[in-house]
């Protein structure tokens, strides 16, 4: 079975400060806005921000939100608040923007789609919003995703939560993630939830979408990298290499650069 890396997190800690602090001052901006979810990414993100010593604007954008998404994400920003002065947060209610679309649009017979077309709404919805506080603060969008979903298997939205300008944890498996919130101290309600997106308004997790949860994912995602191929394997394994293989030959249009037509002139 391949083998997991073992990272340092106080040493990749101390990295990624240190590439956000450069990017910003580089870029002439005065910090960084993130969107909290109440999952472990952006509690991540967020902090990581935070030691920059840069402003850090923390916000929620609920829409038909869970409860509970809510208060992980609330209970994560004021922890947030009191350790580090630089935070600031802001709170977006995109219900009422995201009904009135809902009504402007015509609809669809095909119940999946639609359902699955007004989920990647939401994501754009709120990235709309994280630009537009960007832009009146003079902040970059710093994304959320880690080397799974970005790289891995495209499990995010394009022009959503895929449209950021820096990504500070997208070479991070999901369990560096979850090791580098523990060292950082993320609460310990946001450390043992299940990841999920939240953009479909119920309880479905990552791992109901996905059908396989991170760690598999990533075991497939490293036996991929090391040239292996679905007949190496049997039962559950080869069942979540296909799953890791299917995902990402679907989502490469997310993942590579965008197609152009160049002419022969």
């Amino acid at each position: 079975m391949t083998k997991k890396r073992t990272i340092n997190v106080e040493n990749v800690n101390e990295q990624i400060v240190n590439w956000l602090k450069t990017y910003a001052q580089n870029a002439k901006v005065n910090g960084f806005v993130v969107g909290i979810s109440g999952g472990v990414d952006s509690a991540v993100t967020s902090t990581l921000c935070a030691q920059t010593g840069l402003q850090v604007l923390c916000v929620e954008m609920p829409i038909h939100q869970a409860p509970s998404h809510v208060s992980r994400a609330q209970e994560h920003i004021e922890q947030l608040k009191v350790r580090f002065p630089n935070v600031s947060s802001d709170r977006v209610d995109l219900t009422p923007v995201f009904e009135t679309f809902k009504s402007a649009v015509p609809t669809s017979s095909n119940t999946a789609k639609l359902n699955l077309s007004l989920a990647n709404t939401r994501a754009r919805l709120r990235m709309t919003t994280l630009y537009y506080l960007a832009g009146i603060h003079g902040l970059l969008v710093a994304g959320t995703g880690n080397k799974v979903e970005d790289f891995g298997v495209g499990f995010y939205t394009k022009y959503g939560d895929g449209g950021v300008d820096l990504s500070p944890i997208a070479d991070l498996m999901k369990s560096e993630v979850y090791a580098l919130g523990t060292y950082l101290k993320i609460p310990n309600s946001i450390l043992t939830a299940a990841p999920t997106d939240g953009l479909f308004g119920d309880d479905r997790t990552d791992e109901d979408q996905l059908g396989a949860s991170y760690d598999e994912l990533e075991w497939a995602m490293l036996a991929s990298e090391a040239g292996q191929t679905a007949s190496e394997f049997e039962g559950r394994e080869r069942t979540v290499f296909e799953i890791y293989t299917r995902l990402n030959t679907a989502n490469r249009h997310k993942m590579d650069p965008i197609p152009v037509c160049f002419l022969k002139i």
